[in-house]
């Protein structure tokens, strides 16, 4: 926890590369990828079908929010798509905000240990592009990245 006195751990800033791997959207275990209704309509659009057919097939409820369904074998994000280590997004272009924020994630920042062993899984985190404490605040903080795109 930061009180309102210290910094975190990260301060100096963090070097991560997306190299297009599909590890933070491969299983094993079960997760949530939470899409908010604006995002729905453009993931839609970009699959060329309508919000609710959409949800029909890929997303699921979850209380009052929606979720991507995931590959009940492998708990893969379902646009996850392709073979063996081949794997790409299928709606990259569009993803929802949870996945844009990757790995800048509060469990992620929890502390270098909690950052190290994610880079375990995602060889793009500590490579690559150096993001300062303020690009990952905002990035963090960014919620609503398809507002840019609406006229």
């Amino acid at each position: 926890m930061i009180d309102g006195n210290s910094m975190p751990w990260y301060v100096g800033g963090l070097h991560f590369e997306c190299v297009q791997c599909g590890g933070c959207c491969a299983g094993p275990n079960e997760g949530y990828i939470w899409v908010a209704k604006a995002e729905i309509r453009i993931i839609a659009d970009f699959l060329k079908m309508t919000p609710g057919e959409l949800r029909s097939k890929f997303l699921k409820r979850v209380g009052l929010r929606s979720t991507i369904i995931e590959h009940p074998n492998t708990k893969d994000c379902i646009f996850l798509q392709g073979t063996g280590s081949q794997k790409t997004c299928t709606i990259y272009p569009v993803r929802p905000s949870q996945c844009r924020s990757w790995p800048f994630w509060p469990g992620n920042l929890a502390g270098p240990d909690s950052w190290n062993k994610v880079a375990q899984k995602c060889p793009g985190i500590n490579r690559g592009k150096h993001y300062s404490y303020e690009e990952i605040e905002k990035i963090k903080s960014e919620k609503k990245w398809w507002q840019d795109t609406e006229q």
